[in-house]
C-alpha cells in the first residue's frame, strides 16, 4: 500500500497537473478580488472564472504526459483528446448552464417579490460554472506554461 501512495506523489504528471490547477484556482481568486474589490474564498475551490482550472489542468496533464510517455504514445494521444474535450465542454455546455443559472435565479427573484416565498442563497443556482473563450486560452496557456516549467 505504501508502495502505490509513493507511487501516486512522486507521479510528475499528478503533480504537474496538482500544480496547475492550484496556480489557475489561486490567480482566480486573485483576478475576482481585483475586479469586483472583494475576496471571494469559494473562487478557490469553485468553478469558472478567470482562468479556466479545467484547461489549465488537462492541459498540463496532456502536455507532461508527452513529456513522460511520449509524444508518440497512444496514452499522450488520448491525454490530448481528453483535453480538447473538456476544453470544449466548459466553453460550451457549461457556459450555457451558467447562462440559464442567471435566468432562472433571476425569475425566481421575480416570484418572491410577487410574494411567491423565499430561497436560500445555498438553493440559488451556481453562476460560475462555464467560462469564456478568453477564459479557456488563457487556462490552456497556463497548462502548458506549467507543464513546460515542471517537466524540462
Amino acid at each position: 500500500m505504501l508502495q502505490i501512495i509513493t507511487g501516486i506523489i512522486n507521479n510528475r504528471i499528478i503533480q504537474t497537473g496538482a500544480v496547475a490547477w492550484t496556480i489557475s484556482q489561486v490567480l482566480k481568486t486573485i483576478i475576482h478580488l481585483i475586479i469586483n474589490k472583494k475576496i471571494v474564498w469559494e473562487r478557490l475551490i469553485g468553478d469558472g472564472g478567470m482562468p479556466s482550472s479545467h484547461s489549465a489542468t488537462v492541459v498540463s496533464v496532456a502536455m507532461a504526459t508527452g513529456f513522460v510517455a511520449g509524444w508518440d504514445a497512444p496514452v499522450f494521444a488520448v491525454a490530448l483528446f481528453f483535453a480538447a474535450v473538456v476544453m470544449h465542454d466548459a466553453r460550451g455546455v457549461r457556459r450555457e448552464t451558467g447562462k440559464q443559472a442567471v435566468v432562472i435565479n433571476n425569475m425566481i427573484e421575480l416570484f418572491e417579490k410577487m410574494g411567491a416565498g423565499t430561497i436560500t442563497p445555498e438553493q440559488s443556482l451556481k453562476v460560475f460554472v462555464g467560462h469564456s473563450p478568453m477564459q479557456v486560452m488563457a487556462g490552456g496557456i497556463l497548462g502548458v506554461i506549467v507543464a513546460i516549467a515542471m517537466n524540462m
